[in-house]
């Protein structure tokens, strides 16, 4: 019988969600944190934490033996064990003298895992789902995403910070590597439940099935004319530049952030504990990036998306300024740091959806899903690639400069929104109203 009859979507979109933004919060931004509480510099901490998106700038690639071999189903839970093994290996080597390259193999493993349960999740979403389902759960979906953002990055960073501060154990005040080592521990126990909970609550779709009549050849040979119909769309070169450009700044901003609120006042920082930064940033930061993204979807099912695409894409590069004034001005006022974490937030989930929606749009045909997925892959090398040596620069010429910098690199993506502006239907993202 196919239990997918007897389990509610609710019991488990939410948690399959949540599993998938976690690990991908840990690797880009508890690991960023982490680094820093121990003692790494920010040209390391940037180059190494920014080669960890490499599995999903290139997840295309093995996406079609996801399909190819075993179910989504299975996947799934076997891609939950390993995040939960990597977590485990982490908090292992925290404490150890060659703490960096073991740790940065786990999160390697970590890495591809994780990339590989998002091709097989979004896969098991729509085989477990009906149509009307699968439109009735994507906004539970995004949320379950969201919370597990505000999880790792506020709820685990502020639970690592009172440790480091002997809030909750006192043998772990002062002792910083032991108190991320368990945060981790926390994690692999919290992946090891997940796996065992999808294992036995996931629904056996009848459409989740092996292909035992695609041969390896025949996917691969498949998915090349896939990915080289992609490279044959229209203006591929302004198509690039808008992908690669247009979080230009904020691909660099990212990277430096955290280390920048943690560093002391005479390294140019803000001189905040790691749960004041768990707060501020992870917690109500990712909340007004979450409205900022739900207001810019309400704009542009009204106006449609060629209205708001410059908008948009003024409003996640412009507060950017604000970092250079919280590096010239070092305010000590929780408030007022606070405030500018929200409006730069704010803006990023505002301009954050332009450049989502632009990327559907030129997925669009007859490969859709596939060439969204190549798309989100180049997405992942446009942060990638300006992360790797933003530490390097700070580190080079000072916060202050730095933070200028970040500003004249926002200068191209505006750009690009404005080359690209004509070239989208201006009643693309429109919400059609019945009128009959």
């Amino acid at each position: 019988m196919n239990n997918q009859k007897r389990v509610s979507p609710w019991a488990w979109v939410p948690t399959l969600y949540f599993a998938q933004g976690l690990p991908y919060v840990a690797v880009m931004t508890i690991a960023v944190i982490m680094y820093k509480r121990l003692g790494l510099s920010n040209t390391d901490i940037a180059l190494y934490t920014s080669w960890l998106y490499l599995p999903w700038v290139i997840k295309p690639l093995w996406s079609p033996f996801v399909d190819l071999v075993k179910t989504k189903r299975a996947w799934v839970v076997a891609m939950q064990a390993l995040v939960a093994a990597g977590f485990a290996g982490v908090a292992f080597f925290i404490p150890t003298a060659f703490y960096i390259k073991m740790s940065l193999a786990f999160f390697w493993l970590l890495a591809f895992s994780s990339a590989t349960h998002d091709i097989a999740a979004d896969g098991f979403y729509m085989l477990g789902l009906s149509t009307g389902d699968q439109s009735l759960f994507v906004g539970i979906r995004n949320t379950a995403y969201r919370l597990a953002t505000i999880f790792g990055q506020g709820v685990l960073v502020m639970f690592a910070g009172a440790m480091e501060e002997g809030i909750l154990f006192s043998s772990t005040k002062g002792n910083i590597p032991l108190a991320w080592s368990i945060t981790f521990y926390l994690l692999a126990g919290i992946f090891l439940g997940l796996a065992l909970y999808h294992n036995y609550v996931l629904p056996r779709p009848d459409a989740d099935v092996k292909r035992p009549n695609l041969s390896a050849n025949r996917i691969l040979k498949d998915f090349f004319e896939t990915f080289i119909s992609f490279f044959k769309k229209k203006d591929l070169g302004l198509m690039f530049f808008f992908i690669l450009t247009y979080r230009l700044g904020e691909s660099q901003l990212a990277k430096i952030a955290y280390p920048f609120l943690l560093d002391g006042t005479d390294q140019g920082g803000l001189a905040l504990d790691t749960s004041t930064v768990g707060v501020i940033y992870g917690t109500i930061g990712v909340i007004a990036l979450l409205v900022g993204g739900i207001i810019g979807g309400i704009l542009i099912s009204k106006s449609g998306f060629r209205a708001w695409i410059i908008p948009m894409a003024i409003a996640i590069n412009l507060p950017d300024v604000l970092y250079v004034w919280l590096a010239w001005a070092t305010p000590d006022n929780v408030w007022l740091i606070s405030s500018a974490v929200v409006l730069e937030q704010f803006g990023y989930g505002f301009g954050f959806t332009a450049y989502m929606l632009y990327l559907i749009y030129i997925a669009d045909g007859e490969h859709k899903t596939a060439h969204y997925a190549i798309a989100t892959g180049f997405m992942a090398l446009g942060m990638m690639l300006p992360g790797m040596v933003a530490g390097w620069i700070q580190d080079h010429i000072g916060y202050t400069n730095f933070f200028i910098w970040v500003c004249i690199c926002t200068i191209p993506g505006i750009v690009a929104s404005i080359m690209v502006k004509n070239k989208i239907d201006p009643s693309f993202g429109r919400k059609k109203i019945n009128r009959s």
